[in-house]
């Protein structure tokens, strides 16, 4: 029994150097650019709990576009990871055009959009149980933050479009030297301006926007710089804005595909981004504690995330080049890992809620919360690995619409009516709160377990191109 396990969870040497090859620059990239956000975090928690909380508000925002941009090239992504395995560099190229022209539609959307109610939207996240000179002091920090912030989207936007297909081919040092490159510029940057160093105004807020701007847009320079000073590592760049031309039917399947996924990601989002908003309901301080809580989080979340990216990658290599037995093999190999990963940084983790919290210049009532929800979020991580190799494992197929029920349904169907019942209509406390709905991911992971097992993901899709 034992060996059988060990045979079908448990992969060789080579399995394991190729997915720490490229997972592990794709983790260091994502954690750099997660420092330097907590880094912006902590100096901007030093200035004062208004501001930081005007900030978590705008960037839940930020993250909803961030997210939407993910869910616009893991549409094409699918295709491009399959025509990559598959030795097609034609298909990934138009692929390629495909995320370049949804990455920057979908930012300048939510420029407009932002530019135009950045009042309505922060102050949805807004309790009127507090003070009110505590609430306009936090929406005008938010909009002073998310004004700025609006400059990068379509430098980002790029960015992703770039970075989406350098990780389908197996590059993925290159997004990693990006943000090696930003991370310096970026850290000194805050320091100056949001505490007026070296002659410069003090600008708080606006300071750390300005410096993450900035940062943001040297990382797509150097992907972009790099992918175009290296064609013969990189055909799918060959004449890339010659004619724009992409073929009828494959945009079609694009669309067709990655509608979904575009979608979901959104609305999962959206949803998660609402439920942020019901434990707001409980006052500022959730918020304040939150975004604390998160900022430390998304670092160490990294790990599981980048493994399941990884998943797409390989499993949808596989299934372009129609090695299906070996496909199913391999995901099984990687969902164990990529949870067994999960529940070792689970561990390294949990020591910092004791302190972590204490680094920010704010209530003892804020660290107090924000360490509880750190001590949630670590014993939650296992679960939420499983569940996001599963998302990967339905996605590398091209089952789009089981993905799209798989996430975003579980999200608005059970996960937002909990939080919203138990926020409105109970007088539970944030400490009973947050848990419930945190652990309620426990029925997505079951759910995720009998769909990978069906194999109704194990698909070749280009080649019915």
């Amino acid at each position: 029994m034992l060996a059988q396990l060990k045979t079908k969870y448990i992969g060789d040497k080579r399995l394991y150097r190729r997915v720490l090859l490229m997972v592990v620059p794709m983790i260091l990239q994502s954690m750099i650019t997660d420092f330097v956000s907590l880094v912006d975090n902590i100096m901007v928690g030093r200035v004062g709990t208004e501001e930081m909380s005007g900030v978590a508000i705008a960037n839940q925002f930020v993250y909803i576009v961030t997210i939407s941009l993910f869910g616009a090239v893991s549409g094409p992504g699918i295709f491009g990871a399959q025509f990559f395995g598959k030795g097609d560099s034609e298909g990934q190229k138009q692929t390629f055009r495909f995320r370049l022209l949804i990455c920057t539609a979908i930012s300048a959307l939510a420029m407009i959009i932002f530019s135009i109610w950045d009042t309505e939207l922060l102050s949805l996240f807004l309790s009127g149980d507090d003070a009110p000179e505590k609430v306009a002091e936090t929406l005008e920090f938010g909009r002073k933050y998310m004004r700025i912030m609006l400059i990068s989207f379509i430098p980002f936007g790029i960015g992703q479009a770039y970075s989406s297909v350098l990780c389908e081919c197996g590059y993925t040092k290159v997004p990693l030297i990006g943000a090696l490159s930003a991370v310096g510029i970026n850290i000194f940057l805050d320091y100056v301006l949001i505490f007026g160093k070296f002659g410069m105004p003090k600008m708080g807020v606006e300071g750390a926007a300005i410096a993450t701007v900035i940062s943001k847009c040297i990382q797509t320079i150097v992907k972009v710089v790099w992918t175009h000073t290296h064609l013969d590592m990189n055909k799918y760049a060959q004449g890339l804005f010659k004619g724009f031309y992409i073929q009828p039917k494959l945009c079609g399947n694009i669309i067709k595909r990655g509608f979904p996924l575009l979608m979901n990601e959104f609305l999962w989002v959206a949803g998660m981004s609402l439920i942020m908003q019901c434990y707001s309901v409980r006052g500022l301080d959730v918020i304040a504690a939150r975004n604390i809580s998160t900022t430390i989080t998304n670092l160490f979340n990294e790990v599981y995330i980048q493994t399941g990216a990884c998943i797409a990658i390989i499993v949808g290599g596989k299934l372009g080049a129609n090695k299906l037995e070996e496909a199913r093999d391999t995901d099984n190999k990687l969902l164990f890992l990529s949870a067994a990963a999960a529940a070792g940084v689970s561990i390294i983790m949990l020591p910092f809620a004791a302190f972590f919290p204490d680094i920010y210049n704010t209530e003892q009532n804020i660290k107090d919360i924000a360490g509880f929800m750190i001590l949630i979020q670590a014993l939650a991580m296992p679960i939420w690995a499983y569940v996001n190799a599963c998302y990967f494992t339905l996605r590398s197929g091209g089952k789009t619409g089981i993905t799209f029920m798989f996430d975003f349904g579980f999200v608005w169907l059970f996960m937002l009516p909990l939080a919203f019942i138990l926020s409105r209509f109970t007088s539970l406390s944030i400490y009973v709160l947050f848990p419930i709905v945190t652990f309620s991911e426990i029925i997505k992971a079951v759910i995720g377990y009998f769909l990978v097992r069906s194999n109704l993901w194990i698909n070749n899709i280009v080649n019915k191109i």
